[in-house]
């Protein structure tokens, strides 16, 4: 049996939780585990890929003197406990912890016009893998003026209108911190490069420019069952788009008011962020590599007031640019994805949230034809509806709260209820669960059925 693009897309075909493929993800990850141990491999690798960290520290160094007069300064952070434990089943290393961690993290914010530097980083003991940790998650210097402004180093960019559903916000996310209970500000990834507003009087234009590829990050093989067709094939590498002006990704945006509703229009030119395979021989794999394929996105999305609620639509043109034919396997199918999303407030402090996603293969018929036999194939519509409700009670200080993914076509779920409550200004605390089940034992939530987990959230802020 051979890695296919079915499967792969099968479990990375969406824009929200689970773009990717985490069986190979899971695999490559714990070969990176291993040449860590040796101090090799995986960690001078990232550390080729933080450009935004030594920006910051010049940045520190060539403006401390002037932030030491600067007008506006001001530090703060939290200290934050996530422990997430399994309720089906112990983890394939034996473990009952999907997360064990203890974190603090401090937030330097400082102005002095026209710059601003901005610094957000972490440092963490993670209990499951026993090391500390400090990462910097935002790292930026901005310049700004009156119609335009600069913003270069790490940093964390949203687009797009969708609720855990992301079609045009082609950033990189955390799908492991997602799964295991951490709170959500952490699902999202930083990425280095600089961003251009200009914001004349008829419209405001983004444009973004990231000449370090940034991957997504997925489950980890201690931690998660994953669905893998082949998991005796333990020879695995990676290839990431080499950083040069080629390879580096583009995003623009532009956004004005239409009619009372924020309309935008999306742009981008990069790579997929979800890793896909090449196996060495298709009927007898003994290893396989993985890469990031070429991808262009085309975009627009539609917001305002209406049916007393807000209404929102999203799409978007995924331009599989290695591969528009689709007849090669290891390379995804171009897809048109398309929300549509209402939210209504139907009574004091209580709100619900309704979305409709579905995404439609381009050249179905030569994705069935070209890919290998064995294993299942992918559907040409892939659909799927999630419901949010949050009630506020005592005043606002007690949250009630649950989400949940359901395809129509597939079958399988994700239900997270949870319950956050605000003990003082500086404290609070949530306890969740991230249950799954359904469809196929290779389908999107169906694969994680073994992976039911409950988790707890404490933060002291300051």
């Amino acid at each position: 049996m051979t890695v296919t693009k079915e499967f792969i897309s099968k479990f990375t075909r969406m824009s929200f939780p689970l773009v990717g493929n985490p069986f190979c993800e899971e695999r490559l990850r714990t070969s990176r585990n291993d040449r860590n141990k040796t101090g090799q491999g995986i960690t001078n690798k990232r550390l080729s890929r933080c450009p935004g960290l030594l920006l910051c520290v010049a940045t520190i160094l060539l403006f401390s003197p002037a932030y030491a007069i600067a007008s506006d300064v001001s530090l703060h952070g939290f200290l934050q406990g996530n422990y997430s434990v399994d309720t089906a089943e112990s983890n394939p290393d034996g473990g009952d912890f999907k997360w064990a961690e203890e974190r603090v993290q401090l937030r330097l914010d400082a102005a002095k016009e026209p710059f601003r530097l901005f610094i957000k980083t972490d440092a963490f003991y993670d209990h499951i893998d026993e090391k500390a940790q400090i990462e910097l998650r935002e790292g930026y210097i901005d310049y700004i003026e009156k119609k335009w402004d600069l913003r270069a180093g790490r940093q964390i960019i949203t687009w797009g209108l969708g609720d855990l559903i992301f079609i045009n916000d082609v950033f990189p996310k955390d799908y492991e911190a997602f799964f295991s209970g951490r709170p959500m500000e952490y699902m999202k990834k930083g990425v280095d490069g600089v961003k251009i507003g200009y914001y004349p009087s008829f419209a405001s234009f983004e444009l973004i420019t990231i000449p370090i590829f940034e991957p997504n990050n997925y489950t980890n093989a201690k931690r998660f069952y994953m669905f893998d067709p082949m998991p005796n094939v333990t020879n695995r590498e990676e290839k990431d788009p080499p950083s040069n002006l080629e390879n580096t990704e583009f995003a623009f945006r532009a956004y004005r008011d239409v009619a009372g509703f924020d309309a935008s229009v999306y742009l981008y030119r990069g790579f997929y962020r979800k890793p896909y395979m090449i196996p060495d021989d298709i009927n007898s794999t003994t290893k396989i590599t993985y890469h990031y394929p070429k991808l262009s996105v085309y975009g627009a999305s539609l917001q305002g007031r209406a049916l007393d609620g807000v209404l929102s639509f999203e799409a978007g043109y995924y331009d599989s640019r290695q591969d528009r034919a689709g007849t090669d396997y290891t390379v995804p199918n171009s897809q048109t994805k398309f929300l549509i999303g209402y939210q209504r407030q139907l009574w004091e402090d209580f709100t619900v949230g309704l979305q409709y996603y579905n995404e439609y293969m381009h050249e179905y018929s030569e994705y069935v034809k070209n890919q290998p036999s064995g294993l299942p194939k992918d559907r040409k519509l892939y659909q799927l509806v999630t419901l949010r409700l949050t009630q506020f009670l005592m005043h606002q200080d007690l949250r009630l709260g649950f989400f949940s993914f359901y395809s129509t076509s597939d079958g399988d779920y994700m239900l997270n209820p949870e319950v956050k409550y605000k003990f003082t200004d500086s404290v609070w605390g949530a306890v969740g669960a991230n249950i799954f089940g359904g469809g196929e034992k290779w389908s999107q939530f169906g694969q994680l059925d073994r992976n039911d987990n409950i988790y707890l959230q404490l933060r002291y802020e300051f």
